[in-house]
């Protein structure tokens, strides 16, 4: 009888360990938030603490398998939970070969007309738009997308991604295309966090949330290309966040930077002016993978830099994204350009994103000259 009971205890035993070893290799957490959610019945459930993470570092797309609309009309969707139970932590980064804007689109089925996006099953707490300046990196936006969205939708977020294009070849400006697209965004929507964010820059962690703080907020503090250290106390380039009202207190953003280097030391300094502080998330979190390039064509360093941030304390009040108008050509249709120009987006471009291509200067005797308005055609291109 004693050797028979042992027998069983052994088995029982071993069960429970092929029954661990089965929930570990597929994800504990993940398995157990799916069969709590089908409890739920539509309802959201977060993870209380002492749960393990996701795998880590893991796939970008890992849980958006857990995202489902459920068979409620959208005024009786529940707030989304203050923390998403979606947050994998750290996000393995890898540049897939071939990657297309239409695989993009199929990763992302929740993704509507000009890149906007609300959560299924809940009712966002926050709005961000990022806005993305952008000339000649048609392979780095689609790097940029493809994480880009499923890492803004594992954080149930509502948000729309817009892309400021110039045109032409002439010398590329950061700041005055970052002004161009608050105000053009702002236009669609009463968003309450605008991102700034580079092309070549990807997020790392999903904690390392798109929303905005009571002060600006740089949120690349540790970027790939610097050693994953913030170069320096004051910087504030490639990816930071501003409310409306925090945008309008420091006057917007430079217009007079040609070039590459110096608008976001300005930036900076007009935080500072304006009588903020810059606002930083943990080194731990604010991890960026830098896509190598090399310094483009039209987008040389700026050699007067230094002359003008050194004006910014009596120039900063005048020199502002109020003084520039524009006209604004709307297009938005299913079908595509069939002979796109030099320089524009490529021709089949998706439901991704929303874009702007903005004229900002003409050339005369080698010297620049300011055309009175800067001529925006704005396209939602969608399949």
């Amino acid at each position: 009888m004693l050797q028979m009971r042992g027998r069983y205890l052994l088995l029982f035993l071993g069960v429970q360990l092929v029954v661990m070893a089965l929930l570990y290799r597929e994800g504990y957490r993940k398995r157990v938030a799916y069969f709590l959610g089908i409890f739920c019945k539509g309802g959201t459930w977060t993870m209380p603490d002492g749960f393990p993470n996701a795998s880590l570092p893991g796939d970008v797309y890992a849980n958006l398998s857990l995202i489902a609309r459920p068979p409620l009309p959208p005024e009786e969707l529940p707030y989304c939970p203050e923390v998403s139970p979606f947050l994998g932590g750290p996000i393995r980064v890898t540049l897939p070969l071939g990657l297309t804007l239409e695989a993009v689109l199929r990763r992302n089925p929740y993704v509507t007309k000009g890149g906007r996006y609300h959560p299924p099953d809940c009712d966002a707490t926050h709005k961000t738009a990022v806005i993305i300046p952008h000339r000649n990196r048609e392979q780095h936006l689609k790097y940029l997308l493809y994480y880009l969205h499923p890492f803004l939708q594992r954080q149930q977020l509502s948000y729309g991604i817009y892309i400021i294009h110039q045109t032409e070849s002439y010398t590329f400006n950061r700041a005055k295309l970052l002004n161009v697209g608050f105000k053009e965004a702002m236009k669609d929507e009463d968003w309450d966090c605008i991102f700034f964010h580079d092309v070549d820059l990807i997020p790392e962690d999903d904690r390392n949330i798109y929303t905005c703080d009571q002060f600006p907020k740089h949120v690349a503090v540790a970027m790939d290309k610097f050693g994953y250290k913030l170069p320096y106390k004051t910087y504030f380039g490639g990816v930071s966040a501003l409310s409306p009202e925090q945008y309008m207190k420091m006057n917007g953003f430079p217009n007079n930077y040609w070039g590459w280097g110096g608008e976001d030391d300005d930036i900076a300094v007009r935080v500072a002016l304006s009588g903020m502080v810059i606002s930083r998330p943990s080194i731990q979190y604010g991890r960026y993978r830098m896509i190598k390039h090399g310094h483009d064509k039209g987008n040389e360093q700026n050699p007067k830099r230094f002359n003008l941030l050194a004006k910014t304390r009596r120039t900063w009040k005048q020199d502002a994204f109020s003084r520039w108008q524009w006209t604004l050509q709307k297009n938005c249709s299913i079908l595509t350009p069939t002979n796109p120009k030099p320089n524009e987006l490529p021709p089949h471009f998706t439901r991704s994103v929303c874009t702007f291509k903005a004229s900002l200067y003409g050339r005369f005797s080698g010297n620049w000259i300011l055309i009175s308005n800067v001529k925006l055609q704005r396209t939602c291109v969608y399949v």
